[in-house]
């Protein structure tokens, strides 16, 4: 029987899950908070879908509009044959999220059509919704529930609050994980080692590398920097999307796109909608012109301001505009009230904020890295579906298609090659990251770091500001190298101290990838570079200099760390 490891539990990690227990793998699934702490838990927006082929679904769609959809947003750095794929196995995808219990919103009761949105630079309606704004919710609730009966009835074993500290490699593949309990207080216990034949990483991404984030506090680049440690190729980490209307209030929360897809506007402090001279899609341009449009209108002055006007929206007879937004938008309704805001009569307060990490661990159209046995899925992954700017919506459907298509191969004894597949073709060869070897005077806080990041590779990026990230975060890394040399014994002892390693890691190589594309692309804009270059429609490719997994000590199953 296969042992199968999967780290992480939203949608892309329990799909694989719950498709490889019900394959016939013997299957671990660990996480360091609790099994519904995910970014699939917050997502508000829904899934894209193709879903003409599927009863009460919309028959005006097709795979060629959203894989042309797709491709444009991703401005020229999508896989094409990814994308098809994905596309093409979205129904497949929304049937089995409805089999394990997903109800998606239908117009008028369960025989009726799907009530489907549109969001910027989708040419049809194609966005299914679950409780109106809370769909990663439902996802995330169904999916926890299998798993957790799926656990009851010894097919998976779930690991709560455990956190993976390696990948272990050992004869060139993957052969299990190093892995510690997170215990009251956030302090770590002592380090296990879990058994693997194979190693699913779907880990999520890594927005707390921002000050300004809709990610929650989980989102520390674990499995990106996990997947560097182990040896792996990361590709195109320059591309973090920034979601134009997060409220400008401390906490972020995401006011969904959906919200401008029902009608309402931008406006700056003055009144003035500024969204019509931007861009002839006006409010529903892809994420990274608005983004840039509204930061832009934020730092135009001292006194710079965006607001979202919801009074623009058209409201059914018979329903107050109150009643319209509570019922449409129940999350967003309810959050905004608990801050005290009438979003039907009053301005709603946005920014651009670090949302969704195009860019992450190299993987095939399976699903596999550069690691035999090693394979990641959801954001911490780069498939190759969402090139330079993620089309909206699309990442719910990619990791649902890519965690089940996963955990099928996993739980086949016909599980294919773990040898890269794919010709490279016109991409580069991996540049090693650079070696860190410099000092400051500043120390390292998280605080300090996420000023840094949004400082120099937030919104709008240039080689000077870039280069001076790229310095600090250097000095912080030889500082924590220094120490760790100095003693042989130290690890991190809390939970938030590995977060802050991780982060590191991933920021620098972030920055690295940030100064090396010198031209504008997708959600990459550097204001030195305003260009596209088309000599530039490639990957960045990375891997760590020297990088190395440890050796396992032990082989013990850890059943310390069940709980």
């Amino acid at each position: 029987m296969t042992d199968v490891l999967v780290i992480g539990t939203g949608v892309a990690g329990l799909s694989a899950a719950l498709s490889a227990a019900e394959a016939g793998a013997r299957v671990t699934v660990v996480t360091k908070a609790a099994l519904s702490h995910t970014a699939t838990d917050r997502a508000q927006g829904g899934m894209a879908a193709m879903t003409g082929s599927l009863p009460g679904g919309n028959p005006t769609d097709s795979v060629r509009l959203h894989v042309q959809d797709t491709l444009v947003a991703g401005a020229g750095l999508c896989d094409p044959l990814v994308v098809h794929g994905v596309v093409r196995d979205s129904a497949a995808a929304v049937r089995d999220l409805t089999g394990r219990g997903v109800a998606f919103d239908r117009v008028a009761g369960p025989d009726s059509p799907w009530v489907q949105g549109l969001e910027a630079a989708h040419s049809v309606s194609r966005i299914l919704h679950a409780g109106g704004d809370a769909t990663g919710h439902a996802i995330q609730e169904a999916l926890s529930a299998r798993a957790r009966e799926m656990a009851h009835g010894g097919h998976i074993r779930l690991c709560e609050y455990t956190l993976v500290t390696d990948v272990i490699v050992a004869g060139d593949r993957v052969v299990g994980c190093t892995a510690r309990p997170v215990l009251p207080g956030r302090e770590l216990g002592g380090e296990e080692f879990l058994p693997a034949d194979h190693v699913v990483l779907a880990t999520g991404g890594a927005g707390q590398l921002y000050p300004w984030t809709t990610n929650p506090p989980v989102a520390t680049g674990d499995g990106i920097a996990l997947a560097l440690r182990a040896g792996a190729e990361v590709r195109d980490l320059e591309f973090f999307q920034f979601h134009p209307t997060a409220l400008a209030a401390p906490g972020s929360f995401l006011i969904s796109e959906a919200v401008r897809g029902e009608g309402a506007v931008l406006r700056n402090q003055h009144g003035r909608r500024f969204m019509t001279d931007v861009d002839p899609r006006e409010e529903l341009a892809p994420r990274d012109v608005v983004a840039r449009a509204v930061f832009a209108v934020r730092t135009a002055s001292d006194d710079g301001a965006a607001y979202l006007d919801c009074s623009t929206i058209p409201v059914p007879s018979g329903l107050t505009r109150a009643e319209f937004l509570a019922r449409r938008f129940p999350s967003i309704h309810a959050e905004l009230t608990r801050r005290g805001i009438d979003w039907s009569t009053e301005w709603v307060p946005v920014s651009p904020a670090a949302h969704y990490l195009m860019g992450g661990i190299a993987t095939d159209a399976l699903g596999r890295t550069t690691v035999p046995g090693l394979w990641a899925a959801g954001e911490c992954a780069r498939t190759g579906m969402h090139g330079a700017n993620r089309l909206a919506s699309n990442s719910l459907l990619e990791a649902a298609v890519l965690g089940r298509r996963i955990g099928e191969l996993l739980g086949d004894s016909g599980a294919p090659s773990d040898v890269w597949p794919v010709a490279r073709g016109t991409d580069p060869e991996p540049r090693e990251l650079p070696h860190c070897d410099s000092t400051t005077a500043e120390s390292f806080s998280r605080a300090a770091l996420q000023r840094t990041m949004w400082q120099g590779a937030g919104v709008f990026r240039t080689a000077e500001g870039i280069e001076r990230a790229k310095a600090g975060l250097e000095s912080w890394l030889a500082a924590a190298s220094s120490s760790d040399e100095e003693d042989t014994a130290a690890a991190p002892g809390t939970l938030t101290d590995a977060e802050d390693r991780n982060l590191l890691t991933v920021g620098h190589a972030l920055v690295c990838a940030t100064l090396a594309r010198a031209e504008s692309r997708g959600a990459h804009q550097r204001a030195d570079h305003p260009a596209t270059d088309p000599r530039l429609a490639t990957s960045t490719a990375w891997i760590a200099s020297g990088s190395a997994a440890p050796t396992p000590e032990r082989t013990d199953h850890a059943d310390s760390l069940s709980r």
